[in-house]
């Protein structure tokens, strides 16, 4: 399967990188930088040097007869507003251009859904993400409802609480069980999960927590 990877310089995204390259897909990256991908990654990748933000650069990285993507993007602090969900939006319009069949992406478990076991952990994860990453949880609430929008294009997501890096397990709980600000998931397993929905349906258009 031809596979683009959004994110790939990071914990996650090199995981996804890692294990789609192992399990045999052709990759290809968009990346701002390719020096922050090793020589070795490089030669086994086609490697786009752009922006997410930008739709020719993503056009260029879906325009190669890209099946699916792995969107594994991160927000911190110094992130520019909305940065998941503008992706996202260009991504779109690309998988309607190109005809792309696929996109699993990672967003948080502070978004409750209708679906969530709605507990008293799940409600101090909501108002801590609120409270104190004001910027992170607008840009995925923005994503979810952008992708909600838009059912006509297969998605599929995963909301880890706490990432850590670990190694992979390769057992989980994917769903909409009970969970807190304790749940955690290695960023080896998240990126199983993930890698896993190239070929899996079950969880189209959802976005069940992911933890141990």
């Amino acid at each position: 399967m031809k596979v683009t990877i959004f994110g790939a310089t990071g914990a996650l995204g090199a995981e996804c990188l890692k294990q789609s390259l192992e399990a045999g897909h052709e990759i290809t990256v968009l990346v701002r930088s390719a020096a922050k991908l090793s020589e070795s990654v490089r030669n086994h990748v086609t490697c786009i040097e752009g922006d997410g933000l930008d739709p020719a650069s993503v056009a260029t990285a879906l325009s190669n007869g890209a099946d699916a993507i792995l969107f594994a993007i991160g927000v911190d602090k110094h992130s520019p507003e909305d940065l998941c969900a503008d992706v996202t939006k260009n991504i779109f319009s690309s998988m309607r251009e190109y005809d792309v069949g696929k996109f699993i992406w990672c967003g948080g478990g502070s978004n409750l859904l209708k679906e969530d076991q709605v507990t008293f952990g799940a409600k101090f994860v909501e108002f801590f993400a609120n409270t104190f990453l004001g910027l992170r949880q607008r840009d995925k609430t923005h994503q979810l409802e952008f992708l909600h929008e838009n059912l006509d294009l297969n998605w599929i997501g995963v909301r880890p609480l706490q990432m850590r890096t670990g190694a992979m397990k390769g057992e989980y709980r994917l769903g909409f069980n009970k969970f807190s600000g304790m749940s955690v998931i290695h960023f080896a397993d998240c990126a199983h999960a993930m890698v896993g929905m190239l070929g899996d349906d079950t969880w189209l258009h959802k976005a069940p927590i992911i933890q141990y």
